[in-house]
């Protein structure tokens, strides 16, 4: 018991951390608890915290804050505009091409599989090719109820999908324009000291900030460099899979081996075991290449090294608690513990007192 007082004196006493650890905490409790309720603000704060940055650029050419932030907010608009309208319905198209093709897919691959035993009789049987084919046949059956209860589940949720669609444009345009008296708003609540907590949050808004926008930027180049390959290369469903590889990179390591599969699996159903197989094969290897030794030192040049467990331990918890925003987030919330830990006071102990006198 002794040794938890120490402890918990050590690393306590300073008001500094029970202020920096109350500012986390209240932070972690909105969004775990308020998250689904709050979704549109937290998307229009992430939005804007990513627009800021060409909000400031354009201030420094001396352009006044109100009008940069008219330019940065109608190319925003804009952008959404193409996504809506062009690149979704496009991505979409490409989704149900390749559920009508799934069928033959699916028997041409058991046309494969149940030809193995023949070539391989020492390793596999008939009967387990016939058993993995229906455990993939109540997958695929599972998967397909999945995806009719989310076509339903989205027809129901149209109207909320369109209040988001007017709500966070204008909370995205009101968080650029009144950012300093938004933050000035959120000071009045917390004390005026709050050195480590105001050193902790600058030092994770430049790393995040660089992350976040070099993960965009990765992001945008790695899938129109895959589209234009898969395109010239006349692969089917260039588009999606481009789409695929583009957000794979969201995922450190794990991303680029899951999506190979997909890629792998339509180019081998397209042409089979041929050159045009190999080939793209080869020049999917060269893009991931060039992603993981040239962009990403290039674009993450300031972002803190973290150890790939770390990243891999945060990919699964953020994951697991926020989805699809805790995966993309994964890496600059590890920056925020990484920082936070490395503010943290460190006090002296007898033992090094002792040894430097």
């Amino acid at each position: 018991m002794e040794l938890i007082k120490e402890w918990f004196q050590r690393y306590f006493s300073d008001p500094q951390v029970v202020m920096l650890l109350m500012v986390l905490v209240v932070g972690f409790a909105i969004i775990i608890f308020f998250g689904d309720m709050l979704a549109p603000v937290l998307a229009s704060i992430v939005i804007a915290y990513l627009l800021q940055s060409f909000v400031r650029k354009l201030e420094n050419y001396h352009v006044p804050r109100l009008v940069a932030v008219g330019i940065v907010f109608i190319i925003f608009l804009a952008l959404t505009v193409f996504v809506l309208l062009i690149l979704l319905p496009l991505l979409s198209k490409q989704v149900s091409q390749l559920v009508q093709q799934l069928p033959n897919m699916i028997a041409q691959g058991q046309a494969l599989l149940l030809h193995l035993p023949e070539k391989y009789p020492n390793f596999l049987s008939v009967q387990q090719i016939n058993e993995l084919i229906s455990h993939l046949q109540k997958e695929l059956a599972a998967f397909g109820q999945q995806l009719l209860s989310l076509s339903v589940t989205s027809v129901l949720n149209v109207i909320a999908l369109l209040v988001y669609l007017v709500l966070m444009p204008l909370l995205v345009f009101f968080f650029l324009k009144d950012k300093d008296k938004i933050l000035a708003w959120v000071r009045t609540f917390f004390p005026h000291d709050m050195g480590l907590a105001n050193q902790v949050m600058q030092d994770v808004d430049r790393q995040i900030g660089n992350y976040v926008r070099g993960k965009m930027m990765e992001i945008l180049i790695v899938w129109i460099a895959s589209y234009i390959t898969f395109a010239l290369m006349r692969l089917n469903f260039a588009m999606l899979l481009g789409a695929l590889v583009g957000l794979s990179v969201i995922i450190p390591y794990i991303g680029a081996v899951v999506v190979t599969i997909p890629v792998a699996v339509i180019a081998y159903f397209q042409w089979g075991w041929s050159a045009d197989f190999a080939y793209l094969m080869v020049a999917y290897a060269i893009i991931q290449a060039i992603d993981g030794n040239v962009i990403v030192p290039l674009l993450f040049s300031e972002v803190v090294d973290l150890h790939p467990i770390a990243i891999i331990v945060a990919v699964l918890v953020f994951g697991g608690l926020w989805g699809f925003w805790g995966v993309f987030f994964a890496i600059p919330l590890a920056t925020l513990v990484q920082a936070t830990l490395n503010a943290r006071p460190r006090p002296t102990r007898p033992a090094d007192s002792s040894s430097s006198a």
